[in-house]
């Protein structure tokens, strides 16, 4: 199991940025892939950003592209999402995930908030 802990959530206006981190207790090189969901009161856990844990290849929701990008920094077993001119519809639980293998996400952060003002 790889444990994971998110931080960076906070409020913000709209039109403003947040920078979330996520700590995995393990290589993030050895993980397949790291990645970013949400989940806003009353809706399903949706997807957000993914990085491959080897690779730089990156992929995002279309609702984010544009304004946020997914790092890896392998050095310090750290993925990043670094979110610019956030909405009101971005508020949220934001959690970092670990895919151990290709076809899931097995192991998941407690989560961040994050809100935005309009």
């Amino acid at each position: 199991q790889v444990q994971l802990v998110e931080s960076g959530g906070g409020l913000v206006q709209a039109g403003g940025s947040l920078r979330l981190s996520c700590v995995a207790s393990r290589r993030t090189a050895s993980i397949y892939a790291m990645g970013w969901f949400r989940q806003a009161p009353g809706k399903e856990r949706e997807f957000v950003a993914r990085v491959r844990g080897v690779s730089d290849s990156t992929y995002y929701a279309d609702s984010v592209k544009g304004r946020f990008t997914i790092s890896r920094d392998n050095a310090k077993n750290t993925v990043v999402l670094q979110m610019n001119s956030l909405k009101p519809e971005d508020t949220a639980v934001y959690y970092c995930a670990a895919a151990r293998q290709l076809g899931a996400y097995d192991d998941w952060g407690q989560g961040t908030q994050v809100t935005v003002s309009s």
